[in-house]
């Protein structure tokens, strides 16, 4: 199996689309700790003012964990269209390239054929998730050094300190690279009904907006999909940094306050994965390749 997963590896990466999405996030981090380097101290003094006029903030507020975690939210919006672009090319674009067909005659039945393709495509998401970790935290860090973290919601403030901060990044990567494999597999799935790599991609993105936009609205009508929806659970890994008080309002160190909410959204992506990689197999073992 690692054979045939190398080689659809090798077939991945002699792509020059492949490398679109580690130079996106590349320059995307890059502009964004540009900014803040250069700007950044205003920015921060204007959304902590509220706060300011009650408290008294010591420390380095402007840190590469607090920047990691700005960049984490705000790119992981994005990558999905990113990973949607080598992921919905795994079986069109060889439909498209004409040689479907003369890979399902070698001596390799479907389902390890298919398996190694949806496998690759993960590995790749794993990979892009990997460098994105690289830039967005460990190069903010080694700019902007690192101290207890800030993190402003729309009611509370919370404060992560800084010896409770590293593993939850650790965490929150793991989880967002389970999200990203889901919209992978999506479009990995949708790939196969296709000969053309345009129409899984517009496809996939297509349901992530669709989705993301239910999500949005209150309405009753809604909320009883609400839950089921992967794009539901994709940010999920917020809840890491949500710590635990005890009595004296002090934190528990390596507490989550609402674990089981996180396992959950967890469990719900990693049935949304192996659900399209069970349909992927269905539907490839029957389809019927003219191209």
């Amino acid at each position: 199996m690692w054979n045939l997963i190398s080689i659809e590896l090798f077939k991945v990466f002699r792509k020059p689309r492949t490398f679109i999405a580690f130079g996106a996030i590349t320059a995307i981090v890059g502009l964004i700790q540009m900014g803040f380097y250069v700007d950044g101290e205003s920015y921060i003094k204007f959304g902590m003012q509220a706060l300011s006029d009650s408290f008294d903030i010591d420390g380095k507020v402007l840190n590469g964990y607090l920047l990691a975690y700005i960049i984490l939210q705000t790119l992981l919006i994005h990558v999905p269209l990113l990973i949607a672009l080598v992921a919905g090319d795994m079986i069109s674009g060889e439909a498209n390239m004409g040689t479907l067909r003369l890979l399902v005659t070698k001596p390799v039945s479907r389902d390890k054929l298919i398996t190694a393709k949806f496998l690759a495509s993960c590995i790749y998401t794993l990979m892009l998730l990997v460098w994105m970790a690289i830039w967005a935290l460990f190069v903010s860090m080694l700019i902007f050094g690192t101290d207890d973290m800030i993190i402003m919601k729309s009611e509370i403030v919370t404060q992560v300190l800084e010896r409770d901060t590293f593993w939850r990044y650790c965490a929150a990567f793991s989880f967002a690279a389970l999200a990203m494999i889901t919209v992978a597999s999506l479009a990995f799935f949708l790939s196969i009904f296709a000969e053309n790599s345009i129409g899984p991609i517009i496809a996939c993105m297509s349901i992530v907006i669709v989705f993301t936009i239910l999500n949005t609205l209150n309405l009753p009508i809604f909320n009883a999909v609400k839950p089921y929806l992967f794009t539901s659970h994709m940010l999920a890994w917020k809840g890491f940094f949500d710590v635990k008080v005890n009595a004296n309002n002090e934190q528990i160190i390596g507490s989550i306050e609402n674990i089981g909410a996180v396992m959950r959204s967890a469990g719900i992506l990693i049935i949304h994965i192996i659900g399209f990689w069970m349909a992927s197999m269905f539907v490839f073992r029957r389809k019927d390749i003219l191209s």
